[in-house]
């Protein structure tokens, strides 16, 4: 079984458990070989992550790995964890959520020669990200183009 094929496994285990807790599955990544493998799980819900709820999914997650083998290969790490302040965007319905938030973008190819881009997310409709990077300025992105997606967190 490939890397991908337990992630996707993971994955679906993992939004069972955060599904029965009111949470969301924001990514799951696997890193790492033989004992040094880290499994992470990001999790999230509207009014923030608390310690309570890694906990519980941890707790809720790791039985069913072991149960069901989901990891096959012997020993590895779970962490589960908020996605943090700057979490990364990749499904449409995590830009439409966070629409009028600052993000930051990194698109595949060039656009007006650059390929980072930083301002508010103004919009998202199908499938195309529109960013206000200045006053008056508006930059529409297919979805397909972007690379990366963060929250820009402002200090």
């Amino acid at each position: 079984m490939n890397r991908e094929e337990i992630i996707a496994r993971v994955r679906e285990a993992a939004e069972r458990v955060a599904e029965s807790e009111g949470l969301e599955v924001v990514e799951v990544e696997l890193h790492g070989s033989g004992r040094r493998r880290v499994l992470r799980v990001y999790i999230d819900k509207p009014d923030g992550v608390s310690l309570r709820d890694c906990e519980n999914v941890s707790q809720q997650l790791s039985a069913i790995l072991d149960v069901e083998d989901l990891v096959p290969g012997g020993s590895y790490t779970l962490e589960v964890s908020s996605p943090g302040v700057e979490r990364k965007l990749a499904r449409p319905r995590d830009f439409e959520r966070f629409v009028g938030r600052k993000v930051k973008l990194v698109l595949r190819k060039p656009v007006e020669d650059q390929r980072y881009w930083e301002g508010v997310l103004a919009s998202f409709a199908q499938g195309v990200v529109t960013l206000e990077p200045g006053p008056g300025r508006r930059l529409q992105v297919p979805l397909e183009h972007i690379e990366r997606a963060n929250l820009k967190f402002e200090w």
